[in-house]
């Protein structure tokens, strides 16, 4: 039987320029729904609000994903899907 590669619980976008930092994001979650349909997936931004806000507007306004930044860590993104 073949092993399943478990694929990360999170990325980390620290040092990328938006442009990639968005295009990693996107191929991530789209690996992750394809491949697991439910997930959670950490987004660490540090401290950047501009490019929390270019994710939540260019990416994740237009998918059912539940997302949030959490109270406890603000330079980080949440993402969540579950499939029933």
């Amino acid at each position: 039987m073949a092993k399943l590669k478990a694929l990360p619980d999170e990325i980390d976008l620290h040092g990328l320029r938006h442009k990639p930092a968005l295009e990693l994001v996107r191929s991530t979650l789209q690996q992750r729904y394809s491949e697991q349909g439910s997930f959670s997936l950490v987004i660490i931004t540090g401290n950047s609000s501009v490019l929390q806000e270019r994710i939540f507007n260019e990416i994740l306004a237009q998918t059912d994903y539940t997302f949030y930044i959490p109270s406890w860590n603000l330079g980080q993104i949440i993402v969540e899907n579950t499939e029933l």
